[in-house]
C-alpha cells in the first residue's frame, strides 16, 4: 500500500528509501541543497553516491549533481545506508540541530500516517497542540511550503508511483489517498499534465498541437493540450523548434494547427507589445517551489523588473536567489510566465533560456511601451 511505502522514511527502516520517497524530496528540498540553506538544518540530511558521505543542507561543498543525492530524515539512516559524515559542515554536531526541526517532523509524521485525512491547519493544531497561525508560519519558513502542500505533493507522488507500478487509477488514487475520483480530477490532473489515465501509460496519446508564428523577438512556437498551454519556445528555425516538442513530449500525439492555435499565439504577440496582459490557461507540471517562484513571475507589472535576490525574499526564502535563476530557467512558457523580467541586483539582465539578445529586446520592448513618449 502506498502509505506504508510513505512512512518508510519517517520510521527510519533499515533500507533504503524509495524512488517515490525521493521524488517528493527532490522536489521539494533540492533548492535547500542548491542554497546552501541553513533553516533546513536538522529537517533532512543529504547524501552524495559518489563521495560516499552526508551533509546538512547548508554544507559549503560544491553542489553536487541532483541525480547523485538521496535524501534522509536521520544520520542514523544514513549511517545504515552506508554514508559517513562530511568532515566540512559536521552534521552530526549537536549544534547543526534547528530547534523548530522536531516540530517540522512531527507534522510530517502526521500528515504521512493520515494521507486521507484533512490536512487543514485546525484539524493539524489541534493534534500538534500549536495554534493554526504558528504551526503554518512555522513550517512554511523551514519549508518553503505550506502543510496543506506538503500533504498534496505526497498524496501526488503516491498517485504517480502506484501508476508507474501498472495499478489501476482506481487502486492508485484511494492507495494514494484521495477519498473519490472527483478529488483526484480537481487537482490532481493539472499537476501531471494529463489526465491520471494517461500519466500511467507515460503519456502515450496525449494530444498537443502546436503553432508557429512570427513575432518581435524571433520565431515562436506556442504548443498546447487541450487544458491550456503548455509550451512557448523561442528559436533561429523552425525545424529546431519542432525537433524540441517533439523530444520534450516524445509519446506524445503531436500535430501542427497554425489555425487552431490562432487566438492563443496572437495572445502572446499582443503580450510583446504590451497589448494583451491577460493570463493564458497553463497546462504545465512544477515542483511546490517553481510554482511559488513563477506564481511571483506573474504579479510582475508589464515594464517592470525584480532581482533575483527580490523574489526569493518574496517567497521567505532569501537565501535562495540562486534557486530562484534556476526556476526561471527551467519556465516552459516564455511570456506567459515572464522570467525575462527578472535581473541580477545590479541591473545586469542576467540569463535566459532563450538567448540574452531576446531577452533584452523583451525588455526594451516593454519599456518602450510603458515610458511615456516626449
Amino acid at each position: 500500500m502506498a502509505t506504508t511505502q510513505a512512512l518508510t522514511m519517517m520510521d527510519v527502516r533499515n533500507t533504503m528509501p524509495t524512488n517515490q520517497e525521493q521524488e517528493f524530496w527532490q522536489a521539494n528540498y533540492w533548492d535547500a541543497v542548491a542554497a546552501h540553506d541553513s533553516r533546513m538544518d536538522g529537517v533532512f540530511l543529504y547524501a552524495v553516491r559518489t563521495t560516499g558521505v552526508y551533509c546538512k543542507p547548508s554544507c559549503p561543498s560544491r553542489r553536487p549533481l541532483a541525480k547523485n543525492v538521496v535524501f534522509f530524515r536521520t544520520r542514523e539512516a544514513a549511517r545504515r545506508a552506508g554514508f559517513r559524515a562530511c568532515k566540512r559542515c559536521k552534521p552530526d554536531a549537536p549544534s547543526t540541530s534547528n530547534p523548530n526541526a522536531d516540530f517540522v517532523e512531527k507534522v510530517c509524521r502526521y500528515i504521512d500516517a493520515h494521507p486521507d485525512g484533512p490536512a487543514t491547519l485546525e484539524a493539524l493544531s489541534r493534534t500538534i497542540g500549536l495554534s493554526p497561525f504558528h504551526l503554518q508560519r512555522t513550517f512554511k519558513a523551514l519549508t518553503g511550503i505550506t502543510p496543506r502542500a506538503y500533504a498534496d505533493s505526497r498524496r501526488l507522488q503516491a498517485l504517480k508511483a502506484g501508476l508507474r507500478d501498472g495499478h489501476s487509477v482506481t487502486r492508485s488514487l484511494y492507495d494514494a489517498g484521495y477519498g473519490s475520483s472527483s478529488r483526484l480530477y480537481e487537482g490532481a490532473s493539472s499537476k501531471l499534465g494529463m489526465t491520471p489515465a494517461r500519466y500511467g501509460k507515460q503519456g502515450s496519446g496525449v494530444a498537443i498541437q502546436y503553432a508557429i508564428a512570427k513575432t518581435p523577438i524571433g520565431r515562436m512556437l506556442l504548443a498546447a493540450t487541450s487544458q491550456g498551454v503548455c509550451s512557448v519556445q523561442f528559436g533561429e528555425s523552425e525545424g529546431m523548434l519542432e525537433s524540441e516538442l517533439r523530444r520534450e513530449y516524445p509519446r506524445a500525439e503531436i500535430a501542427r494547427s497554425d489555425k487552431g492555435l490562432a487566438k492563443w499565439v496572437r495572445a502572446i504577440q499582443g503580450r510583446i507589445r504590451g497589448e494583451d496582459r491577460k493570463a493564458l490557461p497553463l497546462d504545465i507540471q512544477a515542483t511546490a517551489f517553481q510554482r511559488l517562484v513563477w506564481e511571483q513571475l506573474r504579479d510582475i507589472p508589464y515594464g517592470d523588473t525584480r532581482s533575483y535576490s527580490e523574489i526569493a525574499k518574496k517567497i521567505g526564502r532569501p537565501k535562495a536567489a540562486r534557486a530562484v535563476a534556476r526556476a526561471c530557467a527551467s519556465n516552459p512558457v516564455a511570456v506567459a510566465i515572464p522570467c525575462h523580467r527578472v535581473v541580477r541586483e545590479n541591473g545586469d539582465p542576467g540569463g535566459y533560456r532563450w538567448g540574452m539578445r531576446r531577452k533584452r529586446n523583451l525588455l526594451a520592448l516593454e519599456k518602450s511601451v510603458t515610458e511615456p513618449q516626449p
